[in-house]
């Protein structure tokens, strides 16, 4: 189960939609796919921490599904970092009151919380 969410946290992060500008949109994937393959590969993009958190939140919950049982610091670690850019996609989406932002990142605050309940609850048997 652990392993599931932890994947479907990865792909869930992937669907954040963001609309700026004037016909101007992207969902987080091409942006990534972009970022890592696209023609200006200079290592100063990835300086932002709007950038660099959430990769690296992907990074550490990719290693987490590679793991014979997820680790739960790394799992939560991964979900925080992963957050930082989802969590503001909603607020955004919330202000400007637009259901394509906010319906794109809904599923990944699903999974995190979701990660959270399975998490808490096996932490409150074994400290029983």
């Amino acid at each position: 189960m652990k392993k599931t969410l932890n994947i479907l946290l990865i792909l869930t992060s992937l669907l954040g939609y963001i609309e700026w500008g004037k016909d101007q949109h992207s969902f987080l994937f091409q942006m990534e796919y972009e970022l890592i393959f696209g023609a200006a590969r200079d290592a100063s993009n990835f300086a932002h921490p709007i950038i660099l958190l959430p990769l690296l939140g992907q990074l550490i919950i990719l290693f987490t599904i590679f793991q014979k049982t997820p680790n739960i610091w790394l799992t939560f670690i991964g979900l925080g970092c992963l957050s930082t850019i989802m969590l503001l996609i909603l607020a955004a989406g919330i202000g400007s009151l637009n259901y394509r932002i906010i319906l794109s990142a809904l599923p990944f605050v699903i999974t995190g919380i979701l990660i959270i309940r399975n998490h808490w609850r096996k932490m409150r048997e074994v400290n029983q």
